[in-house]
């Protein structure tokens, strides 16, 4: 009796997997078989990461990588789809929150900002681009907040950088959806269960008991879902916030 085909090897790329959102968002596709590989500037910060995904059965790859950088990130997506499998998934999700009066935002904090949270997500959507159109399938995902929809006090820069990277999924989608790429981008408004969130913000963090701040694994079942949609149902933006959550 033949034995049945093997699923051909597939990755998935988190751009800015951190302690909490982004390392869920790779735990949860690893889970499905795919192969991380998840990014930040220093690889070291990357292996606790590597290493839970490896000892839960998956598999997973961590790259050094400053996403500014046009040739790092070529570079990037070219050995991962020559070394290791073709990009299914793409997931940018670098913050660069920072908060500054108007008049205190420094040409520099304004400039490293958008870079970090605009030029960063064109260059990494680019480079997904590029491989998944010719084969007419893939799935793009950007990380927005609050921000995203609307400039608040002191984050002048934050907001600019997050219009800008919503913008962007928008004329991606428009231009990649007629080509079997699925691009979809997430707002993620409220707190998130961080160690950052529970040494800053102690009050905050006291909800948690209640389901007052974000979970990072809930954050990666939404990614997840929202990349096994069917092409005749996709979803372009979705707004993630827990249920107390003012907006």
């Amino acid at each position: 009796m033949p034995s049945a085909p093997s699923t051909p090897p597939r990755a998935v790329l988190v751009v800015g997997a951190g302690d909490a959102t982004g390392g869920a968002i790779a735990r949860r596709f690893a889970r499905e078989g795919y192969i991380a590989c998840v990014t930040r500037r220093t690889a070291d910060k990357l292996q606790p990461l590597v290493e839970r995904i490896r000892a839960d059965g998956g598999q997973a790859h961590g790259f050094a990588s400053d996403a500014r950088d046009e040739a790092a990130v070529a570079a990037l997506f070219a050995q991962i789809e020559r070394d290791i499998a073709p990009l299914d998934v793409v997931v940018f999700n670098i913050g660069a929150n920072v908060r500054f009066a108007v008049t205190e935002t420094t040409e520099r904090v304004y400039r490293k900002v958008w870079e970090m949270g605009a030029l960063a997500g064109f260059l990494v959507g680019r480079e997904a681009a590029r491989p998944m159109a010719p084969r007419g399938r893939g799935t793009i995902l950007f990380t927005g907040a609050t921000a995203s929809l609307r400039g608040g006090k002191g984050f002048a820069a934050f907001a600019g950088a997050k219009h800008a990277l919503r913008a962007l999924a928008q004329s991606m989608a428009r231009e990649l959806g007629p080509q079997g790429l699925h691009v979809a981008h997430v707002v993620i408004d409220g707190a998130i269960d961080t160690e950052f969130i529970a040494t800053n913000f102690p009050e905050r963090y006291a909800l948690k008991a209640e389901g007052g701040i974000l979970d990072p694994e809930a954050i990666a079942e939404a990614y997840w879902q929202l990349h096994r949609q069917p092409k005749n149902a996709w979803t372009h933006e979705i707004d993630l916030r827990p249920w107390m959550e003012t907006f």
